[in-house]
């Protein structure tokens, strides 16, 4: 077997484990490690072999842009309280004791490796995180705290790991050098993305075709992060910033299909990388077996001590910091989420699962130093990052599931229904104010005019019924089940011209462009309703 069927099979996994997950109640990212596991230890399986220089820009933009398009600016604006103690203050945190300990009981170690093996295993995996926690049901609050806290703890961390590298390598720090190094990092990360977020959108109303516009999406992640790593910046934060600015700037409400359309392509692409990814962890074992040859006792024994910081810290940093944000919290009238009792502060500890991050950094480590001397202590650091990462990726992505049962922390449904009702209303607002703008210009049929106002009323009562009275619920029951008539029959009409259009693509002389430009118009008919 070779690299790219071994490619292949990663990526076909990451499809299969998707509904597997479903069925056994686990979640997917937790199969595909295990999966790498099984895989590393046939014998016939090769090792993996990427270049570590392109281990980052590789996995990191597809996985941060896809998880960024699922929140928001207002998201992170309303919880940077919150975000900042986990993602940067709880990194800095879980940096200096882990680094303390690997000085202390590594052999071999330099201060500054130890640094940079404690800021890759320092960030929370956003991907694991929000896979294994959103399909739990827990509350908005916890789950949009861990998606912030996972993408910004992920730009600290490397930002830090990068420092602590340059420094391993070229045998020589300066604390004031490092600090403005940060400082310019985040800054070029920022005029990077926002200039690269307003360049694709003007690309984008000038491609105009949705399929040219996903194809420059899926660009766009790639190209921020290597600009901005070639101006000295973080890649991970340009990243973000690209995505939250075309999230907010770039999106028309009208362009239905090309939403769907985009909305689907970075399904794909999520679902794939992120197995794929999850599998390469999984297939580290290989390095790992081979690191801890003849000293497995002393190895197991190292990483299992730098894993119980990596966790005692989380717990030991969010109870305070829990606490300390629900007072302020109290005190001052914002639009924060924050954790509201001390079962949803432990569930957001057991959530800090590492994972792609922390493999890929440590993979990324260089090979030799700045003298041509092999970096110190890097097999050591690739057998611990594999060990946190195993450690806490599998024990608590399999036992997370147990303890929300447990502790009983849930989604509050009646929260979601009200902020459901409150949107169907205004939505409803909106498509009347418009009708009567139209009637104001235009002198529409009566009868006309009375049908456009229950489809007013439809739009907002078809995403919450609750929002209109008992008697005009049951007439627009009557109306849905006259609609859904329609559409059946509609549909099934479609479906035979869809037949029949197909059936007559295999004729002589048909023109298969043709055949398919009829059927692309049959089937945007069928997806608005005919």
């Amino acid at each position: 077997m070779d690299q790219l069927a071994l490619l292949f099979i990663l990526l076909l996994g990451a499809l299969v484990t998707v509904p597997l997950g479903d069925r056994l109640g686990l979640p997917s990212p937790v199969l595909m490690t295990l999966g790498g596991i099984v895989l590393a230890l046939l014998p016939f399986v090769p090792n993996v072999d990427i270049a570590p220089e392109f281990i980052l820009p590789l996995l990191l933009p597809p996985l941060l842009y896809a998880s960024a398009q699922r929140t928001s600016w207002r998201q992170f604006a309303a919880n940077r309280r919150p975000i900042f103690l986990l993602a940067v203050a709880l990194v800095f945190v879980t940096t200096a004791a882990v680094a303390a300990i690997a000085d202390a009981v590594v052999p071999g170690i330099s201060l500054a490796a130890a640094v940079a093996l404690g800021a890759l295993v320092a960030p929370p995996d956003p991907v694991a995180a929000t896979a294994v926690a959103g399909s739990l049901g827990l509350p908005r609050r916890v789950v949009s705290i861990l998606e912030g806290e996972g993408l910004f703890n992920d730009v600290t961390a490397i930002v830090l790991y990068h420092v602590a590298i340059a420094a391993a390598v070229s045998g020589s720090f300066s604390a004031p050098r490092a600090v403005g190094e940060l400082v310019l990092s985040a800054v070029v990360a920022v005029a990077v993305g926002l200039a690269l977020g307003w360049a694709a959108k003007r690309l984008m109303d000038l491609l105009g075709e949705p399929t040219l516009q996903i194809g420059l999406t899926l660009l766009v992640p790639f190209v921020s992060y290597v600009l901005a790593e070639e101006f000295k910046g973080s890649g991970v934060l340009a990243v973000l910033t690209t995505a939250l600015f075309l999230a907010e700037y770039a999106t028309d409400a009208d362009d239905v299909l090309g939403r769907l359309a985009g909305h689907t392509f970075w399904e794909v692409v999520d679902t794939l990388v992120t197995g794929a990814a999850f599998g390469l962890v999984g297939l580290e074992l290989h390095n790992a077996v081979a690191t801890a040859s003849g000293r497995w006792g002393e190895m197991l024994g190292i990483g299992a001590v730098v894993a119980a910081v990596v966790v005692g810290v989380r717990l030991l940093w969010l109870l305070p910091a829990a606490w300390l944000t629900r007072k302020l919290h109290k005190r001052r009238d914002v639009d924060e989420e924050v954790l509201m009792s001390w079962r949803e502060t432990v569930v957001m500890w057991w959530s800090g699962m590492r994972g792609v991050a922390s493999v890929a950094l440590a993979l990324a480590i260089p090979l030799e130093m700045d003298d041509g001397s092999p970096f110190p202590a890097r097999d050591e650091i690739l057998f611990i990052a594999f060990t946190v990462v195993i450690a806490t990726l599998v024990v608590q992505g399999l036992t997370l599931p147990w303890l929300v049962r447990r502790l009983k922390v849930r989604a509050d449904a009646d929260v979601d229904r009200e902020l459901e009702r409150k949107l169907a209303i205004r939505a409803a607002r909106a498509a009347k104010r418009r009708l009567l703008e139209i009637e104001e210009k235009e002198d529409l049929p009566e009868d006309l005019s009375e049908m456009l106002a229950r489809r007013a009323y439809d739009v907002g009562a078809r995403i919450s019924p609750e929002m209109v009275d008992e008697e005009r619920r049951e007439a627009y029951a009557r109306r849905v089940e006259r609609m859904r008539t329609l559409q059946r029959v509609q549909g099934e009409m479609l479906s035979a011209a869809r037949h029949e259009v197909l059936a007559a693509r295999s004729e002589p002389g048909a023109d298969p462009e043709v055949v398919d430009r009829v059927l692309r118009h049959l089937d945007i008919k069928s997806l608005r309703g005919g």
